[in-house]
């Protein structure tokens, strides 16, 4: 086996990106407060067509060296907008029939191993704070919660490891 060069990969460029389809998936991060957690969303959510990134309260938003350092360019192709309140965005993607779960442990909450997605559907998800988690009152407004099973000892994953796992899981059901 060969390594294949950057040359070789057929990556398309950030304008064709924007004219291609996404899944229907906006990802919310509520207070994140690393940039290099939110640039790695960025990057993800750009591998992963995802139609969105929402950007709440002290969140910082592009351009950032920061957040470009991980999310090399991504911040340019996947298209993003800035909320003071993340209830704010929940409720905005509600009205327009969009289903809201926060990825966050919670009594009834739905283990993503179980969890089925209708490909018609519109989704987001709330990404919560690296120390608190997602707020409350956010969770309160979601539709529901979704929780990624875990089998050792540490009772949570960093921010942008859980967004990968939960992006990919989404991908995977909402690609066509």
């Amino acid at each position: 086996m060969k390594k294949l060069k950057i040359t070789e990969l057929n990556r398309i460029s950030a304008e064709k990106f924007k004219e291609s389809p996404k899944i229907p998936l906006i990802v919310i991060l509520d207070n994140i407060r690393s940039l290099n957690n939110i640039g790695s969303v960025f990057r993800t959510s750009d591998a992963f067509l995802v139609e969105s990134v929402y950007l709440c309260g002290i969140s910082a938003t592009p351009p950032h060296a920061e957040i470009h350092k991980t999310a090399l360019g991504a911040e340019y192709s996947v298209d993003w907008k800035y909320f003071d309140d993340t209830v704010q965005a929940v409720k905005s993607l509600q009205t327009g029939g969009c289903h809201v779960f926060a990825i966050e442990q919670v009594r009834n909450s739905v283990m993503l191993d179980e969890l089925k997605l209708d490909p018609s559907g519109k989704y987001a998800i709330v990404m919560g704070n690296e120390v608190k988690g997602v707020q409350q009152s956010v969770v309160d407004a979601c539709n529901g919660c979704i929780e990624i099973p875990q089998f050792g000892t540490k009772h949570s994953l960093n921010v942008s490891v859980t967004a990968g796992i939960v992006i990919w899981d989404f991908f995977k059901q909402l690609h066509t």
